[in-house]
């Protein structure tokens, strides 16, 4: 007969605890939180038909599922009998950590309530600063008072911001999009546009009758990102014209064009809708009204996300809501 040295007994013996210690760990550490959650309403309702109708959960899944924990833990939880239910020992020390997952659960459930039901949170948008200013003035202070405990942050600058890389949630812009998978856009409204003077320059260079004649104006116009003067394109049904009229003055803003044309420095070429104010003032008329720019959509641009935070959507709704009477 072979004997087994004791020496080499005791380092097997050891290795064979040390391996069975680090299985059972393994088991614990993939322990489901939702087993315990059903494990902890099981023990305080003191039965399986009522933890199941607590929980929205078929009778068996909830049986099945107390079991595979049992199992990861290598002990009962209950013990039952046909009248009644008791908790072994491990089960009384592990109901305190399963009611701790209980109130978690139920705290973050109350906290998505209040926030879907009370928008709240810091919200970043980013647009342009004649948009903002021109046409949602009223509108941004009405959402403000109206979501207290939203913390508007607006970012009016000429940049062309980095929505995800900088944070924003949500940017709104003018144009054609780039193609970006992890962007959604959603059309706010289209702007026409036209050619507009004040009627003191009219007075005194006169009133142009076709596109060709703008040759003979002075033009206050649009910056480019390139710094150069955007073209015109000019639409009358089936004719266009297309040119860059003489001009000592350029700017990057639709707003800053028209006060420009008000003061008689020439001819703009702007959204109808930011020179309707000054029109309707006298401050400006519309020339060669039968010819017309081509329109530009505003978006509402924002990261592709299946659940869109609540302070997101109710912003986006304020913009179209506001926009859709332009």
């Amino acid at each position: 007969m072979n004997f087994i040295p004791e020496q080499t007994f005791k380092q097997s013996v050891k290795m064979d605890i040390i391996v069975h210690m680090m299985e059972q760990l393994t088991q614990i550490s993939t322990i489901d939180p939702n087993d315990l959650l059903i494990f902890a309403r099981v023990a305080e309702l003191g039965s399986f038909s009522r933890a199941a109708d607590k929980l929205h959960l078929p009778k068996s899944t909830v049986s099945r599922r107390l079991q595979v924990l049992e199992e990861r833990l290598g002990e009962k939880l209950l013990l039952r009998t046909t009248r009644r239910q008791s908790l072994t020992e491990l089960g009384l020390q592990l109901l305190e950590h399963a009611r701790q997952v209980v109130a978690e659960v139920e705290a973050v459930a109350a906290l998505s309530e209040r926030r879907q039901s009370t928008p709240s949170g810091r919200l970043r948008v980013s647009m342009p600063s004649d948009f903002a200013n021109l046409l949602l003035a009223d509108a941004l202070a009405a959402f403000i008072a109206l979501y207290p405990g939203i913390q508007l942050d607006l970012d009016l600058s000429p940049r062309r911001v980095d929505l995800l890389g900088e944070g924003f949630d949500v940017v709104v812009r003018l144009g054609k999009l780039p193609d970006d998978s992890l962007l959604v856009a959603r059309k706010l409204v289209d702007f026409s546009a036209g050619l507009y003077a004040s009627p003191a320059y009219l007075a005194e260079h006169g009133d142009p009758l076709h596109p060709d004649d703008l040759a003979r104006h002075q033009a206050v116009r649009m910056m480019q990102g390139n710094g150069e003067p955007a073209t015109w394109t000019l639409i009358q049904g089936e004719q266009r014209w297309q040119g860059i009229p003489p001009g000592r003055a350029s700017a990057n803003s639709p707003e800053l064009l028209i006060r420009l044309a008000c003061a008689g420095a020439g001819i703009a070429a702007v959204p109808d809708y930011f020179a309707d104010i000054e029109v309707r003032r006298g401050a400006l008329r519309r020339i060669l009204p039968a010819w017309c720019l081509p329109s530009h959509t505003a978006w509402a641009v924002f990261p592709e996300r299946k659940l869109m935070p609540v302070k997101t959507r109710v912003f986006i709704d304020m913009l179209q809501a506001s926009l859709s009477t332009l």
